[in-house]
């Protein structure tokens, strides 16, 4: 039994999306490795008692990881039964974690707040999880 044929095609974005987030973990990892040179931040430590600037660095890497597990669970669950709309709003918060890390970098941490439009996504796929399990429940 071929499974592609079970999946609906537009479940490639759905992939994508994964693939897009993980592309922007690297991303964001990198950027802490080369803070780590640059401020000569040796491990295990994950802050810096001299530098702010790599405390912002991995600042928001370390949110993004904090944040990265219920995500992917919420866009997993809205993926399985309405994965057009899930990959959208999957796009619209790995894009906006780029521009969460950007602001930080800046050495503002209130700067972070540009990249507050992934609210939209990652608020739609819990809203979206919410309603599928409704709908399992025969409330809808």
């Amino acid at each position: 039994m071929n499974m592609l044929a079970k999946v609906p095609s537009c479940y490639g974005y759905v992939i994508l999306t994964y693939l897009y987030s993980w592309i922007m973990l690297q991303y964001l990892a990198a950027k802490v490795v080369g803070a780590r040179k640059k401020y000569q931040v040796k491990y295990p430590a994950m802050y810096s008692d001299k530098d702010q600037m790599f405390n912002c660095i991995q600042r928001a890497h370390q949110n993004t990881l904090e944040v990265y597990p219920l995500w992917l669970v919420f866009q997993t669950i809205a993926a399985f039964v309405y994965p057009l709309s899930a990959s959208v709003l999957g796009a619209i918060w790995v894009t906006s974690r780029f521009f969460y890390a950007w602001g930080y970098y800046t050495g503002d941490p209130g700067k972070r707040m540009n990249g507050a439009f992934g609210y939209i996504g990652y608020f739609g796929v819990i809203l979206m999880s919410i309603y599928i399990s409704l709908q399992l429940l025969g409330v809808f």
